[in-house]
Parts: structure tokens; C-alpha cells; sequence
């Protein structure tokens, strides 16, 4: 008998101690116990979604639990991002994000999100935007193509990955320094931007260098130029769009991991660590690189410093190219 109530004190103990745990522990304690969805504000094939299934290969591995890659285009990428502002923050809903998340604010009347809605977990890449023209328009450098353009003002068909992506903000600066004018196509991400180009649907496209630079290596599209202050890492024949001509032209974008806010800590910290583990995989990094991206493989602060100090930029970018929702 006494054996007994020395039992039961026991477990009557063990389940105190487990009731002073608070619940978010416990639920971080047992995480992942089934599948993690990856929301990707954009179509399959475009450079959002090769980060996306690259990492989420690796992170499967990793968290011995199945990281599912969900596209949801469309919207300027606001369908996406107001989806995982809202999902439940347990980090079975994550975000890949990119600069759209910055730049809506200041081009969307109104929005289904709020940035403060997001738990950054790292900055995983930067890449440039490239300028590049298909069969429909046969130039071959920048200084032709602007010529193109002042000569037929709004006649060349310039796509992006769609309203308010990177693509859409580099054609409208690319419009305001070379004092010219486009018919702006948006898409709901690069991969059918591309694939219309590549058809001679459209004339030419910004978008994320990843998208397009398997299409550029094979001589099917034309680089005039990429963004970035400097050239790429994985492209490095292609030149700068400053070095082609429109001197001090500077736009750099970049793509990372986001939870709905109020994800635990403890989940946040495991998914930096094991993102940032997946990124620096000398594999994945190698891949990464060929493919166009520039690794960084932030921590949680430097991503939300980051969101931070690039909003008002964008912001002033929107307001100084005059780029507009189509």
C-alpha cells in the first residue's frame, strides 16, 4: 500500500511538473510531428521556387520530417503573404519571402498583411535582377535596346515576375534613368514570364537572375545587363547594367525564411540553424551560386534589420521611378 501511494505521488508530481511547462514549450518540445508546408508566393520554375525546393530537400533530411513546397501566385505575391500572416504560428506554415514584401506597402492601397505580422528566421540569398530580350527583339547590348525604346515609346513589351516584384521596381528605374518608356506585363512569377519570352510573346524581362540564366547559358535569351553594383558570382560574363551604359544604377533583391509571428522561439531557432546548416551545405552553396544566388545565410536579426531598413528605400524608389500597379 505504501509502495503505492509513493507511486502515485509520483506521477501526480510528474504531471504537475508537466502542467508548469506553458504550452509553447511543450508544442516546441515535440515540433515537427507531421508535415511543414513552404509557401512560395509565385508559379513553379521561377527562382523564389528553386530556393524553396533546394532547401526544403535539405531540411527534410534534417528535421527527419517532410517539408512540402506550396506555390500560391498571384496578387503581386499578396495572395501568399497574407495567407501566412494569418496561419496558425505553430512553424508548421512557413514563408518564403522576397523584396514584394517591402515593396507593396507603398504601391497597394491596402494589403492582407502588416509586416510586423512575420517572424523573420533568415535572409537566405541576394541575387540581381537581369535584363534580357528574347527572339521577338534581336538586340544584343543595352545601349541598342534604349535606342529601340526612344525611338518607339511604350512599344517594347517589358514582363516581370509580377506587380511589385523586384523585376517590376528595376524596369521602372531602368525607365526613369534612361528617360524611356515600356508596356509593363506583369506574370504571376519569373517561370511564365519566361517561358512567353522565350516564346516571343512579350520582347524582353527583369527578373531574378535564377529564372533566366539556364536560357542565357544555352544562347535562347539575351543578357543585356544585370542590376546589382556588381557582377554576378555564377554569371560573371554578364556586365552590369552601370557598366552598360546608365551609369550609378543599383538594385540588388534578395529571398528568405518567414513564420507567422509568434512562432515559439525554440522553433525559430531551430529553423535558422538547420536553414543556415542547409545553405552552407558545400553542395547546396555550390548550386546555389551556379544557379545565380548569392548565399548569405542570415540569422533571425539580420533578416528583420534588413526588412526594416529596405522598406522606406523601396518606398522612395516607388515614389521616384513612379512605378505603378497594372
Amino acid at each position: 500500500m505504501h509502495t503505492s501511494r509513493r507511486s502515485l505521488l509520483k506521477s501526480l508530481l510528474s504531471i504537475a511538473v508537466i502542467s508548469a511547462i506553458p504550452l509553447t514549450t511543450r508544442a516546441s518540445a515535440l515540433w515537427p510531428n507531421r508535415p511543414i508546408r513552404l509557401i512560395v508566393p509565385a508559379a513553379p520554375g521561377g527562382s523564389l521556387d528553386i530556393l524553396a525546393r533546394t532547401v526544403a530537400k535539405e531540411l527534410t533530411t534534417r528535421l527527419n520530417q517532410t517539408v512540402m513546397v506550396e506555390n500560391m501566385p498571384g496578387g503581386g505575391s499578396n495572395i501568399a503573404f497574407g495567407y501566412v500572416a494569418k496561419a496558425n504560428p505553430d512553424g508548421y506554415t512557413l514563408l518564403v519571402g522576397w523584396d514584394s514584401l517591402a515593396i507593396n506597402p507603398a504601391l497597394y492601397p491596402s494589403l492582407p498583411y502588416k509586416l510586423d505580422q512575420f517572424a523573420p528566421i533568415s535572409l537566405a540569398i541576394t541575387a540581381p535582377q537581369v535584363l534580357v530580350v528574347g527572339p521577338k527583339l534581336p538586340v544584343k547590348n543595352l545601349k541598342t535596346f534604349i535606342e529601340v525604346a526612344r525611338r518607339d515609346p511604350s512599344g517594347i513589351s517589358m514582363a516581370n515576375a509580377g506587380n511589385g516584384s523586384p523585376g517590376h521596381l528595376a524596369a521602372a528605374l531602368l525607365e526613369s534613368k534612361a528617360e524611356i518608356k515600356f508596356n509593363n506585363i506583369p506574370y504571376k512569377g519569373g517561370a511564365p514570364a519566361v517561358a512567353d519570352l522565350l516564346a516571343g510573346h512579350v520582347d524582353a524581362l527583369m527578373v531574378t537572375l535564377a529564372a533566366a540564366l539556364p536560357h542565357i547559358q544555352s544562347g535562347r535569351l539575351t543578357a543585356l545587363g544585370v542590376s546589382s553594383a556588381k557582377r554576378s558570382t555564377g554569371a560573371p560574363t554578364i556586365p552590369t547594367i552601370a557598366e552598360a551604359g546608365l551609369a550609378g544604377y543599383d538594385l540588388n533583391s534578395w529571398q528568405g525564411f518567414l513564420a507567422p509571428a509568434g512562432t515559439p522561439n525554440e522553433i525559430i531557432r531551430l529553423l535558422n540553424k538547420e536553414i543556415v546548416a542547409s545553405l552552407n551545405n558545400p553542395e547546396t552553396k555550390k548550386k546555389l551560386i551556379a544557379d545565380g544566388f548569392e548565399v548569405v545565410a542570415s540569422s533571425p536579426k539580420v533578416l528583420g534589420e534588413y526588412l526594416a531598413s529596405s522598406t522606406p528605400k523601396w518606398a522612395k524608389l516607388v515614389k521616384d521611378s513612379g512605378a505603378k500597379v497594372d
